[in-house]
């Protein structure tokens, strides 16, 4: 006789094998409009393709290349970049207590860890935490930000801990789809732009108001580019809020304080809502180029613009930690109406709580070694070289680039990427066309089949009408820097050889 549990077991695998044709209940033409609308770059159909391409290497096709480089996304450590020692080792005694009776950690990784652990739940990070994060850290953070900031005050009560920068920003972006004046709720968001904004805007069924940087100030933000666009848009969209990326991605600028200070008076005259996205504060390079917090330079201009709602964002994922898989940020938000705030808190709560570990990690960043403490000078000396390593690079990508025929580079300030400049003959924007590919689509494509390098096409991110552009990422070691460098200027040549 069969068992119930043997007869459930087979009913299932009926069900899996079954031929049966019955239509879905989910299918394209019924699903949720705004997903099938939302494009992401950076994990796009180029590097769906140079993922195949990979597996196909491994499986012993040949190919003009021995390997893939993808230059398409700041993944640092995927990039040979090293994990930041002490980070880890905090990292390491939290997940596996046992460490700390050990003589293998420094005592001060074995505080950090005994902090951390005493703020969590049974004293594990396998436990959750308040849905904003641990009290503690989110503490750490505010004093991060203050020193940051020359003493400026920052509330704990203001911080969200969460999973990435990414997912805070998408946190704030949902406050505003409500239904307002019957326009759909517009964004401000720079032109060119990381995908993470105008994919979200796409699913939440906003609409992406696009402000264009300027190109030839080094990617400056334009103050008349902002009224242009916020005029143009205003008749079909209630207007709610501007992002600006400082340091710029996918530009790589690093924005003068003249520029915050422009940006912030017309958010003000515009009662608009700022996101503050400065994941890269930390990564800065070019000489003369600093970063301004927006928070800062909002509170030293005084009334009526320190009173400005805004939202800014840190992450763990860049500078020079690059633990992007631990997904670790934060969100600081100041002068939100309380009941909102509450609001804010409720919808988090939805999702119980972002990683501790995550959490874990933006802690050791906010709170790193100090002077006199035992792991100080290796991490000074770990944290220092790795950025002057990611400035040497910038100035090589940017450098080479600009040696090629065709190619303008801007200098790259700050941030992971640059963003180039390139001219292509009337013939390639003939063949693009027939291909039915924009032209830089059509030019990165053969730049992946022919070379193994997968870059963005500018496309992605959003460029002037009548420019083309890419995005490659500075992050390859040196080696690899040098031998992209090298395929991509034999590729380019000859594309513009084969094109003439």
């Amino acid at each position: 006789m069969m068992s119930f549990r043997q007869g459930l077991l087979v009913t299932t695998r009926n069900l899996y094998t079954s031929t049966c044709t019955m239509a879905p209940t989910v299918a394209l033409d019924n699903m949720n409009p705004c997903i099938k609308k939302m494009e992401y770059a950076v994990r796009g159909p180029l590097v769906i393709r140079a993922t195949a391409i990979e597996k196909e290497l491994q499986e012993g096709v040949k190919k003009p290349f021995d390997r893939v480089i993808k230059a398409n996304i700041g993944d640092a450590h995927a990039m040979g970049n090293k994990p930041i020692t002490f980070i880890r080792q905090v990292l390491a005694l939290i997940t596996h207590p046992p460490l700390l009776d050990t003589d293998q950690f420094p005592e001060d990784a074995k505080s950090r860890a005994r902090a951390i652990l005493a703020g969590c739940k049974g004293g594990s990070v396998g436990s959750y935490s308040d849905s904003p994060g641990l009290e503690g850290i989110r503490r750490h953070v505010a004093e991060y930000i203050m020193e940051r900031d020359g003493g400026l005050e920052s509330d704990w009560r203001n911080i969200i801990l969460c999973a990435g920068a990414s997912e805070g920003i998408r946190g704030c972006l949902k406050l505003l789809t409500g239904p307002g004046t019957g326009k759909r709720p517009g964004v401000m968001i720079p032109i060119p732009q990381y995908p993470l904004y105008s994919a979200s805007l796409a699913e939440y069924n906003m609409d992406q108001v696009g402000y264009y940087l300027d190109e030839a100030r080094n990617w400056a933000l334009d103050l008349e580019a902002l009224e242009r666009s916020y005029q143009a848009a205003k008749e079909t969209s209630d207007i709610k809020a501007i992002v600006v990326i400082n340091p710029g991605n996918p530009t790589g600028q690093v924005l003068t304080r003249e520029n915050l200070e422009a940006v912030i008076q017309f958010a003000a005259d515009k009662k608009l809502f700022v996101f503050a996205d400065e994941v890269y504060q930390q990564n800065v390079y070019a000489e003369g180029s600093a970063f301004h917090s927006f928070k800062k330079v909002m509170m030293e201009m005084g009334a009526p613009y320190n009173g400005l709602e805004v939202a800014s964002f840190m992450t763990c994922s860049k500078g020079y930690m690059g633990e992007c898989g631990i997904r670790g940020g934060y969100a600081e938000v100041v002068n939100m109406d309380p009941e909102v705030m509450a609001m804010l808190q409720k919808s988090i709560s939805a999702k119980l709580c972002p990683t501790v570990i995550g959490q874990a990690c933006m802690d050791v960043v906010v709170n790193p070694p100090q002077p006199g403490d035992p792991s100080h000078e290796s991490w000074s000396g770990e944290v220092s070289a790795t950025l002057a390593s990611y400035a040497d690079r910038a100035r090589l990508v940017a450098d080479t680039l600009n040696s090629i025929e065709g190619i303008s580079c801007n200098t790259v300030q700050g941030a992971m990427y640059a963003f180039p400049c390139i001219s292509l003959p009337e013939k390639a924007l003939t063949a693009a066309k027939e291909a039915g590919q924009p032209a830089d689509v059509f030019y990165a494509s053969h730049l992946l089949e022919a070379t193994g390098i997968c870059i963005i096409p500018g496309s992605g991110f959003g460029q002037q009408p009548g420019t083309l552009h890419f995005r490659t990422t500075i992050l390859p070691q040196k080696e690899m820097i040098n031998e992209m460098l090298g395929r991509l200027k034999e590729f380019h040549m000859k594309f513009l050889a084969e094109y003439a």
